[in-house]
């Protein structure tokens, strides 16, 4: 009792204590929230001023800029056949109403495309993001935003960080590697590039997006999955040792090398300023001089599994050219000609940048400056390295052309700080051309141990492997030797490697992908029932569990299943794939227990000949505002179809210059569209219908009932619920109960899926 009674007291006295801290803060003028952060750095200022990174003259319009908030920058999915549709819809309404309003006494620039963005498809405002979240007046264009964004078809991204995957010049059929990719908007862009032809569902290129954050992978999911693609996979390793990969290749067992790798490093993220303001108080030179070994340590991993002739971006929202040229000229130097520095300026016409500097210099947090290596002492040793400072060798400098680099100021372009470089692989890495005293390779076999085995013939490859015998690698050479996989096997006289490590897995512990087989039993009744095309690629399907009923089922290109099934054991994949189907117990008892899953429709709809039916634009507003709407409410054409499901075709004049794919449940006397509620907004604006709520989620006072030819209805939407609820007498006839998220079966008088 004694020592409940002291639990007790003590715990009332730290109420007690907590109570009277929030009052004392009160009483100093804390309530008003958190002092705001004074946008100031002499040590920041002096060292910019120093470098002369920023041209003559320009230097206080510079600091000006990084100390207004960055405009808010959007851009349009290019891939998706809706790109056009949304950028009409962009021009002709929400950017219409916003020019020339005036919020807290700033008045609202009508939003300008990037000029250097292709095709119109990206657009930057004087908004700042705090303001389009609050001002009552922007209210439709901020929820226009957030649903289009959730359904993948606008990203808000920064403008900078749009440059890299541009700069890659990627093409459909490139196998890409994002080293660094949460929280993914880049990756995104890679994704819409390797899915630039629509009618393509499989293209021949992937995705591989690696992050070392096991949290922020997930992050990265998020992102990507709106983009609804087969050819993403998210690992998680450390992007300095990540592993190399195999697949097979005319039967036998390849290294995989990338078309094309994003280095997108760490950095200390002095360009951000301008969002991030916590940087103006923690900003020290000490953050670049940790970082960069570390920047140095991916850039040559990345290099290392770059194939000939690739191309390699390394970028950093850093100014500094500790963590920048500095990288990049490292890299050159240990590359002995392997790599080039690219011209990247013609490629984005229009971008104001100012080019690589080839003279800085190095200094501590303390503020002391060192100009060469030389004048380091040896208690600095541990903090400042050589490959921190310009090449000595004048002839070795111009050869780098480091003028190539591109570094975007904030106040040329109002965007933020940015650095980008493009490395183009001209040869193999030395380091990768020396190969050990090594048993012949017909006498190696697979295993887990990392060396690799040059080619039989002598030739050069681009084949990472372990020193020559007798030999330590030269001070030059990467720290993080290239670790493949092949076994030596152990012979007279012949040294093998050491034993391998396991691999240590962090995080959350993924559930299996499991490829199934072409005579998987789930596959008769599905091929029966939508009718597939012969060339369905039943092995690209999988699922997430080895026993048990599978509940979904995933779809990937042949190259991912490829690369997923050839390196299960060396990596840690967190996702990939696209839903495609889901279980629906109640379609068993008609012939197939998977319905249709709108996120997989588009990869799906070139294969399906049975169970469609072409609907007309009112028909579409029916399905999309109504849960479970009689079938004689849809057109006499849809009806009858719908009666059938047969396959027909149908045309209309007022239809978006796009097709729209939806998936649905059609039941006895109902119909239902199973689709996400933010791509259910999208499609309603894409045939004319204005769709919004208010804060409080309440229902406009706008009418909710679709007028016959309108072109312009307005729907108000509640947060609880979708779009319109049903009519009480109709759901009670229905006879079954409706499911907001749109994800459940229409009770049990389904007569099965319709597309």
């Amino acid at each position: 009792m004694g020592r409940k009674n002291r639990n007790r007291q003590r715990a009332q006295q730290n109420r007690d204590g907590r109570a009277e801290g929030k009052r004392s803060r009160d009483d100093a003028g804390w309530g008003a929230g958190y002092a705001e952060i004074i946008k100031e750095n002499k040590l920041f200022e002096h060292y910019y001023t120093e470098l002369k990174i920023v041209p003559e003259g320009e230097f206080e319009e510079f600091m000006e800029a990084m100390r207004e908030p960055l405009p808010a920058t959007i851009r349009i999915t290019g891939y998706k056949s809706h790109a056009k549709e949304i950028l009409h819809t962009l021009k002709e309404k929400y950017f219409k109403e916003v020019q020339d309003l005036e919020v807290d006494g700033q008045k609202i620039e009508a939003p300008q495309p990037l000029s250097w963005y292709p095709d119109e498809l990206a657009w930057h405002t004087n908004l700042s993001r705090k303001i389009l979240r609050k001002s009552p007046l922007l209210e439709k264009f901020h929820q226009f935003l957030v649903s289009e964004t959730e359904s993948g078809n606008i990203s808000r991204q920064e403008a900078v960080s749009m440059i890299p995957p541009l700069l890659l010049k990627i093409e459909p059929q490139h196998k890409i590697l994002d080293m660094c990719a949460a929280p993914g908007s880049k990756t995104a862009q890679l994704i819409e590039m390797v899915h630039s032809d629509m009618d393509v569902p499989f293209p021949e290129g992937f995705v591989i997006a690696n992050d070392v954050d096991n949290k922020r992978c997930y992050l990265l999911v998020h992102q990507a999955k709106r983009l609804n693609s087969p050819c993403i996979m998210v690992v998680n390793h450390d992007a300095s040792s990540i592993p190399r990969l195999y697949f097979d290749q005319d039967g036998k067992k390849d290294i995989l090398f990338y078309d094309r790798i994003l280095c997108d490093v760490p950095c200390s993220g002095d360009g951000t300023m301008r969002k991030n303001i916590d940087v103006w108080k923690k900003w020290t030179t000490s953050n670049s001089l940790q970082l960069h070994g570390l920047q140095i340590r991916i850039a040559v991993r990345g290099v290392e599994q770059l194939a000939v002739g690739g191309r390699m971006v390394y970028s950093t929202c850093s100014l500094n050219p500790i963590e920048d040229e500095a990288v990049i000229a490292a890299l050159l130097e240990k590359s002995e000609g392997a790599l080039e520095l690219a011209d990247a300026s013609p490629d984005l016409p229009g971008l104001k940048y100012m080019p690589g500097i080839t003279s800085w210099k190095v200094m501590t947090k303390e503020g002391q400056w060192y100009s060469d290596w030389s004048e380091v002492p040896t208690s600095r040793h541990t903090q400042i390295r050589p490959t921190m400072f310009p090449p000595t060798d004048p002839e070795k400098l111009a050869n780098m052309k480091l003028e190539r680099c591109m570094r975007i100021l904030p106040h040329h372009q109002n965007t933020g700080g940015f650095f980008v470089a493009v490395l183009v692989k001209k040869a193999p890495m030395p380091w990768n051309r020396r190969y050990p005293k090594a048993a012949p390779a017909e006498e190696l076999q697979m295993g887990e141990s990392p060396t690799d085995v040059p080619p039989a013939d002598g030739s050069s490859a681009d084949a990472p492997v372990e020193a020559v015998e007798g030999e330590t690698p030269a001070e030059g050479n990467p720290s993080v030797p290239d670790t493949p996989d092949l076994l030596e096997v152990k012979k007279d006289n012949v040294c093998g490697p050491p034993p391998p490590k396991k691999m240590k897995l962090f995080g959350f512990k993924e559930d299996p992908f499991v490829f199934l087989t072409e005579d998987d039993p789930i596959f008769p009744s599905i091929q029966a029932f939508y009718d597939l095309s012969p060339d369905f690629p039943k092995l690209n399907v999988l699922t997430r569990t080895h026993e048990g009923k599978k509940r979904q089922l995933y779809m990937v290109s042949k190259e991912l299943r490829n690369v997923l099934l050839n390196n299960s054991e060396r990596m840690k994949v967190i996702n990939t794939g696209v839903k495609v189907w889901s279980r629906n117990t109640d379609g068993e008892q008609f012939g197939c227990a998977f319905r249709l899953a709108q996120e997989g429709i588009y990869t799906l709809c070139p294969y399906i000949r049975a169970r469609i039916i072409n609907i007309c634009v009112e028909d579409v507003k029916v399905l999309l505002t109504q849960e479970n709407p009689f079938l004689r409410k849809l057109g006499d054409d849809a009806h009858n179809q719908a009666k059938k499901l047969g396959q027909c075709r149908s045309e209309d004049l007022d239809a978006p210059q796009c097709p729209i794919d939806l998936c649905g449940w059609r039941g006895k006397t109902s119909i239902r569209a199973f689709v996400p509620r933010n791509e259910r907004l999208h499609y309603l604006r894409m045939v004319g219908v204005e769709v919004f709520h208010d804060k409080q989620g309440k229902r406009n006072d706008c009418s909710t009932e679709i007028q016959e030819g309108s072109t312009e209805d307005a729907v108000g939407l509640s947060q609880e619920a979708d779009l319109l609820e049903e009519e009480g007498e109709e759901t009670e006839q229905n006879g079954s109960e409706s499911n907001a998220n749109g994800t459940e079966p229409v009770g049990s008088t389904c007569d099965g899926p319709a597309s």
